[in-house]
């Protein structure tokens, strides 16, 4: 099941970098999560998760890199991480489509996972 939601989610990845880029440190920020992709395309997450907290340092307005984020943390098992993530990101962002589909799916999954370990 979480081979098949990183799968999709690293569809969504690309889909949410392809937004034009803006000048200053947005274009630094973007190369970051734009090589974040790449490398979580490779498996390889925590260069990623490193990526994406760069790029978020650059410009914490970043949503898309804080859904990235999210994201990784999620697929790593830090869930805790990934949830105040996914939060930031819909406050930047509340009509983010995308954003929202992935914290929806998120929270769905982590409370069936919850009420199955109560059980």
């Amino acid at each position: 099941m979480m081979r098949l939601r990183t799968c999709l989610l690293l569809g969504v990845l690309l889909a949410l970098t392809a937004a034009p880029a803006l000048a200053g440190p947005r274009d630094e920020a973007r190369r970051h999560v734009e090589f974040g992709i790449e490398v979580a395309h490779r498996g390889l997450w925590r260069e990623a998760i490193y990526r994406w907290q760069r790029a978020v340092e650059i410009d914490p307005t970043y949503a898309e890199a804080l859904n990235n984020l999210a994201i990784a943390y999620e697929h790593e098992g830090d869930l805790d991480k990934a949830r105040v993530a996914y939060e930031k990101a819909l406050v930047l962002a509340p009509g983010n489509q995308a954003i929202k589909q992935n914290y929806e799916q998120f929270k769905e999954i982590n409370e069936r996972a919850t009420a199955a370990g109560e059980k």
